[in-house]
């Protein structure tokens, strides 16, 4: 775990992940890309999350 003051959000990011789920749009880009829709995905994450490079992000970690 990182040290620090700002740097225990990735710890508490990744336990409400534990915790909660997947939000309904990271459900369904799960769903697409067991289909292999790569390119759908890519675009549909890009308009819930507003940048292409975040968007590219939540793919990898979906």
């Amino acid at each position: 775990m990182a040290v620090g003051l700002h740097k225990g959000h990735k710890a508490t990011k990744n336990m409400s992940k534990e915790v909660c789920g997947f939000t309904p749009y990271e459900q369904r880009a799960m769903e697409l890309l067991m289909v292999s829709r790569d390119e759908q995905v890519l675009k549909f994450i890009k308009k819930r999350v507003g940048t292409h490079i975040l968007a590219i992000m939540r793919k990898v970690a979906a």
